[in-house]
C-alpha cells in the first residue's frame, strides 16, 4: 500500500505529473484557507473590526517567525527527495531521521525565544496601542505552538519528498474542521476573544502533525529506522542545518520587509490595518495556485536532480509556468468583478465602508501582478529542489530590498496607494535575480554531471559553501 502511495516523479510526462501531484496540494490549501477565512470571518464578524485589526497586525511577525520553521522544514526534506529520486532507500531514513531531530530542537528553541519577545516585537512594528494587547495574547499562543506547527510541516515535507502529495491533505482537512469547530466554540460560546482562535489553531496542527506522524510509521516501511539508521551524525546533521536554515532564513529575510510594510501600514491608522487583514486574507486564496505549484516543483526538481535528470527539470518548469499563466490571467478577472463582494465575508460594508473602499484598492493592485509572483514561488522552489537553498536565499533578501524602500520611500508619499505596491515591487525584484541565477545553475550543474557522478558530488559539496 506504501509503494503506491508513493510517486516517483523521474518517469513520465512532466505536466501530467505536475497537474496530478499539484491538485492534491492545492485542494488542501484551498481548504485551509476556506479554515482560514471562517476564522477570520468569525473575529470580524463576532468581535468587530477592531479585533481583526489586531490580528492582522500580528501577520508579518508571525510571517517572521513561522516562515523561518516553514523554511528549514521544506530545506530537511530536500535531501530526503533527491535520495528518493536516486533510488537509495538508506539514505532516505538517515536523512528524514536527521530532519526530526533537528526540528524537535529547533522548534523548540524558535518556541521559546518567539513566545518570550512577542510584545516587544509588536511594540517594534508600532502596532497602534488600542490593539496591542489583543494582538499580543493572540501570537502569544501562535508562538508558543511552534512545534506543532513544525510536527506537521516536516511529516509532510516527508511524505512529499516520497511523492505522496494526499495524506498530508487529509489531515490537513480533518486540522480545517476541527479549527473551524473550536472557533465556534471558543470564540463564541466561551467568550475567549482573539486568544481562541489562537488555540483553535494550535489545536488543529497538533491534530494533524500526528495524523502525518501516524502514517507514517505505519504505512510507509521505507522509513521504518534501523539501528544504523537512528546513528546521528554531527557532519550530516551540519549538511542538513546547511539547507535547511537558509530556506528558513529566506522566508525571514522575506518577511523582515514585510514587517517594516506592516510598520508603515500601521502609522496609517486601524482602518487601513483592517483593510489590509482583509485583503492579504483573500489574497492568500488567490495564492494557493502558486503555492502549489511551488510546492510541486520542489519535490519534482529534487526527484530529477537526484536522477540526474535535468532536463526534466526544465521540462517541469515551463509544464508549471504554463498552467500558472492561464492561472493568473482568470484570477485577476475574478479580483476585478467579484472581489468586492468577497471582501464582504470579512467586513460589513455598511458599518465599515471606508475599510471595504481600501482593501478592494489593494486587492486590485496586487492581483495586477500576480504573474511575477507566480515566478517568484514555482522558479524559487524549483532552484530549491535542485539543492541550492543558500543561492535561493537571495530572492527573499531582493523582497526584502523591495518591500523595505516602499515602505520607507512611497508610503510616506503616496499614503495607502503606496503600501499596495510593496508586495508588487518585492515580487518584480525576486524574479530579476532568480531567472538568471536559475539558467546559470541549470548549466552549471549540467556540466558537472557531465564530469561522473563523483566529481559531480564533490562539485556541488563546493558550490554550497560557497554559496
Amino acid at each position: 500500500m506504501a509503494r503506491s502511495m508513493m510517486k516517483d516523479l523521474t518517469e513520465g510526462k512532466p505536466l501530467k505529473l505536475v497537474l496530478s501531484f499539484a491538485f492534491p496540494l492545492l485542494f488542501g490549501m484551498l481548504f485551509q484557507q476556506f479554515y482560514s477565512f471562517v476564522d477570520t470571518a468569525i473575529v470580524g464578524r463576532y468581535l468587530g473590526a477592531e479585533k481583526l485589526a489586531a490580528v492582522g497586525a500580528t501577520g508579518s511577525v508571525n510571517f517572521l517567525v513561522i516562515g523561518l520553521c516553514l523554511g528549514f522544514c521544506s530545506g530537511f526534506a530536500i535531501p530526503i527527495a533527491q535520495a528518493f529520486g536516486a533510488k537509495n532507500e538508506h539514505e532516505v531514513r538517515r536523512s528524514a531521521w536527521h530532519a526530526a531531530v533537528l526540528c524537535v530542537v529547533l522548534s523548540l528553541v524558535f518556541g521559546l525565544a518567539a513566545t518570550l519577545l512577542c510584545k516587544p516585537l509588536l511594540r517594534l512594528m508600532n502596532t497602534p496601542e488600542e490593539i496591542l494587547d489583543s494582538s499580543a495574547s493572540y501570537i502569544r499562543i501562535i508562538f508558543a505552538a511552534i512545534p506543532c506547527c513544525v510536527l506537521y510541516n516536516m511529516a509532510s515535507g516527508i511524505l512529499r519528498s516520497l511523492g505522496d502529495s494526499r495524506t498530508p491533505v487529509v489531515f490537513l482537512v480533518l486540522a480545517s474542521l476541527v479549527n473551524i469547530a473550536l472557533d465556534l466554540v471558543l470564540i463564541i460560546y466561551c467568550g475567549m476573544d482573539v486568544a481562541g482562535a489562537a488555540v483553535a489553531t494550535a489545536i488543529s496542527q497538533l491534530v494533524s502533525g500526528l495524523g502525518c506522524l501516524i502514517v507514517i510509521m505505519r504505512k510507509f516501511p521505507i522509513l521504518k529506522l534501523t539501528k544504523e539508521d537512528r546513528r546521528f551524525s554531527m557532519k550530516r546533521a551540519r549538511s542538513m542545518l546547511g539547507i535547511g536554515l537558509p530556506m528558513g532564513l529566506q522566508f525571514s529575510i522575506t518577511a523582515i520587509g514585510s514587517v517594516v510594510v506592516q510598520w508603515s501600514v500601521n502609522g496609517l491608522g486601524v482602518n487601513a490595518v483592517a483593510a489590509v487583514s482583509a485583503a492579504v486574507k483573500l489574497s492568500m486564496f488567490f495564492a494557493c495556485v502558486f503555492d502549489a505549484l511551488a510546492s510541486t516543483m520542489a519535490t519534482f526538481a529534487g526527484q530529477n536532480t537526484g536522477a540526474r535528470k535535468l532536463d526534466r527539470v526544465r521540462q517541469g518548469l515551463r509544464a508549471a509556468s504554463e498552467v500558472g499563466i492561464i492561472y493568473c490571467v482568470l484570477a485577476l478577472g475574478v479580483v476585478l468583478l467579484f472581489g468586492d463582494k468577497m471582501l464582504g465575508l470579512f467586513i460589513d460594508s455598511g458599518e465599515n465602508a471606508a475599510v471595504m473602499e481600501l482593501a478592494f484598492h489593494y486587492l486590485k493592485i496586487n492581483a495586477s501582478f500576480y504573474i511575477p509572483l507566480l515566478f517568484v514561488n514555482i522558479v524559487r522552489l524549483c532552484i530549491q529542489g535542485m539543492g541550492y537553498t543558500r543561492i535561493a536565499m537571495f530572492a527573499g533578501l531582493s523582497e526584502m530590498v523591495a518591500r523595505v524602500a516602499v515602505a520607507l520611500l512611497v508610503v510616506p508619499a503616496a499614503g495607502f496607494t503606496g503600501a499596495c505596491f510593496a508586495n508588487p515591487a518585492a515580487w518584480v525584484m525576486a524574479d530579476l535575480f532568480l531567472f538568471p541565477c536559475y539558467f546559470r545553475l541549470l548549466k552549471s550543474l549540467s556540466g558537472r554531471m557531465a564530469t561522473g557522478k563523483e566529481e559531480w558530488k564533490e562539485s556541488r559539496t563546493r558550490i554550497h559553501r560557497v554559496a
